[in-house]
């Protein structure tokens, strides 16, 4: 395996399909390491999921031995019973990463759309073709919810790299202020 200066694990939480993809840095360039989904549909108890969450994260953390972790947030959807179990896997799947002492950060859907695409709005099958591109991956998985965890994984490594001396700008006359000779 390559000697990669990070290593991000991007989690897409569900009840039914959990998907995660890992990805490595090397020299500031983001690549693909493994993707794929933990399926839950065949296991009817609720608390018995949660569980399947908890011992597959802990799995994938001990294999991959990630820095940084990234995790979806859930989207806010008109059915409570639903967004309440989200909740649940999203949190146990943090407990997880928690127990291991890895830095985590959660991400909104449309955040980590934007940050793929450039619209926060993109469909999964968008957000697949650009990872696709970006990743240089030789085929789409069949489940898209592989390419969300993919998707969280390089948001979040776009969120948190910046080259040495890079500034981040909060306006164009913040960044006009700050580089004159750049702006005539």
């Amino acid at each position: 395996m390559i000697d990669f200066d990070k290593i991000i694990l991007g989690i897409d939480p569900g009840t039914n399909i959990l998907g995660f993809g890992i990805i490595g840095i090397k020299k500031n360039e983001p690549s693909i390491i493994s993707s794929g989904v933990i399926r839950l549909n065949k296991i009817s108890n609720h608390e018995l999921k949660l569980k399947s969450i908890f011992e597959n994260v802990s799995e994938l953390i001990e294999k991959y031995l990630p820095d940084e972790v990234a995790i979806e947030a859930p989207f806010f959807g008109k059915n409570v019973q639903s967004m309440l179990k989200l909740g649940r896997a999203q949190g146990v799947a943090m407990a997880a990463v928690l127990t291991k002492d890895i830095p985590i950060q959660e991400y909104s859907p449309r955040k980590i759309k934007k940050a793929i695409t450039g619209n926060g709005a993109s469909s999964k099958e968008q957000i697949a073709q650009m990872l696709k591109t970006i990743l240089k991956m030789k085929e789409i998985p069949k489940l898209l919810d592989a390419t969300d965890g993919l998707a969280a994984a390089l948001c979040h490594y776009y969120q948190t790299n910046t080259i040495e001396g890079e500034k981040n700008y909060s306006s164009w006359k913040s960044f006009v202020k700050q580089n004159p000779k750049r702006t005539n």
